[in-house]
């Protein structure tokens, strides 16, 4: 019945969109709180060292790419506005920008870590509202452990450029890093080629570490 599977899509999209929030929220918080911690309060000075998910909200990223992987049932990759950050400020230029890069991945892993501590504490329940739930708790595992690897992707405007730039600055990197819209062209290029596989299955492998700690079954 059409009616009826678009009803559970949408209660199913209600229901993921928060973790979509927050996941993105806690992101960017911790760019924010690690800049703070290492001596650029640009981010502070912004209001945007927060977890409220509408201050770091993007109005493509954040609010129309969701709508719009709803609408056409594709999945579509959102983002969060970036935290600013001044290396000027930080103490040791190229070590902490860094570090404040990787903050933001890390801090999605962790949040993985957390759901899945949830998923575990509620996978022994067999009711139908918790099998609803543990579906729900998987997605925030899953989406956040995307999130991990996603970021560190060397292509800007990811903080994996950030990073390589950091680790190895030269010429090379630093033209990538500057790459501006260029740079998102060559990301869609990535994500549409035959390395896009490769990539989702090292997402695959983490999850499978994830899962055999557990005793589960892999994905």
């Amino acid at each position: 019945m059409p009616d009826i599977e678009i009803s559970q899509k949408l209660i199913s999209f209600l229901t993921f969109l928060p973790i979509f929030f927050i996941s993105l929220a806690v992101h960017e918080f911790a760019h924010a709180f690690t800049a703070s911690k290492l001596g650029d309060d640009t981010a502070k000075k912004q209001g945007r060292l927060t977890l409220n998910p509408f201050k770091h909200a993007d109005l493509v990223g954040t609010i129309i790419m969701p709508l719009a992987s709803f609408a056409s049932g594709f999945a579509l990759i959102g983002w969060a506005k970036p935290v600013p950050v001044d290396r000027r400020n930080l103490k040791n230029e190229f070590r902490d920008d860094a570090i404040v890069s990787f903050a933001g991945p890390f801090s999605n892993f962790l949040l993985a870590v957390v759901f899945y501590i949830c998923f575990l504490i509620m996978i022994n329940s067999t009711s139908g509202t918790q099998s609803f739930w543990l579906q729900v708790v998987w997605y925030g595992v899953f989406f956040n452990v995307f999130l991990f690897a996603f970021n560190l992707i060397p292509l800007p405007p990811l903080d994996g450029s950030h990073i390589l730039y950091d680790l190895i600055p030269n010429r090379f990197t630093a033209a990538l890093l500057n790459l501006g819209f260029y740079g998102s062209i060559i990301l869609l290029v990535f994500i549409y080629s035959p390395l896009w596989g490769y990539f989702m299955k090292a997402v695959t492998l983490i999850l499978n570490l994830f899962l055999s700690i557990g005793k589960l079954p892999n994905v």
